[in-house]
């Protein structure tokens, strides 16, 4: 139990906001969290959550882990081919050995679906929806957010942004900035597992190495393995719109990919639809809090999907800053505690976005250990 109940405020109600937001009020804080949408969708990507992200998301209650359990696939192992030969170039053994060796599994679900068991844990009349904000300012003593409704909360004793790559919060922090176009651009789509049952390994989250560090094309199962997702990359500088639900073209995903080797081919001739969005990024922040208000996920460090490791970050962000704030002993001392947060985060969190921009990591293998085996609950404060 936290020696102090503070008042908390959370920008975004996403899979960071609403984890940090279950991590504070099991601590006995007062947490609101302030969503600028009018509800949840199903709409967004599917995700891989890597054993450090299972055993952060487990540390915040039996109810979230057993529900996340429910709908995900456990991928059997993570594999690396080479995209014209089908060469495996890696392979980790998942499932039962990663619980062994890391303290969870690895996990694959819906973003909908992990947002549900998050938000199910949490107080519903404690998210507020429909709140844009449109200014937030901050004494010793406290912050206040005015809403672009006319509404205003004041006398919150932290206030943390987890709105996104194109953060409110940040941007009244540090000021405005644009995320960079990587010329990137993704494909998504989901198909039922029946269709490429023949696909060797197709239990397994399988990476497809493209013949450039932007090419690629990654599967992985869903909803306990009836249905397999498809995530492919491709740089075209001439697209530019980022979105969760524009249609994109069948078609041109299988041309992209026409030489790659049959079994990947066969996974997109079974798509019969596909969602295109470009792909945007930053470079790592160097400074996430301001007094007491602070940043967490993709609202400071925004990264590329080749780890797979977006969400994880998040997760983990909140973790720690959970950690951090239950150790004030008082409201005085929230800013320092934003502080120490940011210090135990931002070494990892920058390695891994500069390694996503890479694009190289366990393309033949390696240790994954320093990915997968770190412990938000464990990492000395």
């Amino acid at each position: 139990m936290a020696k102090t109940g503070l008042k908390i405020g959370i920008v975004g109600g996403g899979i960071g906001g609403l984890a940090a937001a279950n991590a504070l009020h099991g601590s006995g804080h007062e947490v609101t969290v302030f969503e600028q949408s009018r509800q949840y969708l199903r709409v967004g990507a599917d995700i891989n959550l890597t054993p450090n992200a299972v055993r952060a998301l487990d540390g915040l209650g039996e109810g979230i882990a057993a529900a996340v359990r429910a709908s995900a696939a456990r991928p059997t192992h993570r594999i690396s081919r080479t995209w014209d030969s089908g060469e495996e170039t890696s392979r980790l053994t998942m499932g039962n050995e990663a619980e062994r060796q890391y303290g969870a599994p690895q996990l694959t679900i819906h973003r909908a679906d992990l947002l549900a068991a998050l938000a199910d844990a949490f107080p519903a009349d404690q998210v507020k929806f429909a709140k844009r904000v449109s200014r937030i300012a901050q004494t010793d003593v406290g912050v206040s957010v005015d809403f672009a409704d006319g509404t205003r909360v004041e006398g919150l004793d932290a206030l943390v942004g987890s709105d996104g790559i194109h953060s409110v919060v940040r941007t009244a922090l540090f000021g405005a900035e644009s995320p960079r176009f990587t010329g990137v651009v993704a494909f998504r789509a989901v198909v039922p597992t029946e269709r490429v049952r023949h696909v060797p390994d197709i239990g397994a989250f399988t990476k497809w190495w493209g013949p450039t560090s932007d090419s690629q094309i990654v599967t992985f199962p869903l909803n306990q393995g009836r249905d397999t997702f498809i995530f492919a990359t491709t740089a075209q500088e001439s697209w530019h719109e980022e979105s969760w639900t524009t249609e994109g073209s069948v078609t041109e995903l299988r041309g992209f990919y026409a030489g790659f080797h049959p079994h990947a081919r066969v996974l997109l001739d079974a798509c019969d639809s596909v969602l295109k969005t470009a792909l945007y990024e930053r470079d790592p922040l160097p400074q996430w809090s301001q007094g007491r208000v602070s940043l967490l996920g993709d609202a400071s460090h925004p990264m590329m999907p080749f780890m797979a490791q977006g969400a994880g970050m998040a997760i983990e962000d909140a973790v720690v800053l959970a950690r951090n704030l239950d150790a004030a002993q008082s409201a005085a001392q929230v800013p320092q505690a934003l502080q120490n947060y940011e210090i135990m985060r931002k070494q990892r969190t920058s390695e891994i976005q500069i390694g996503s921009r890479g694009n190289n990591w366990l393309r033949a293998g390696g240790n994954a250990d320093w990915v997968y085996g770190y412990d938000a609950w464990q990492v000395p404060m």
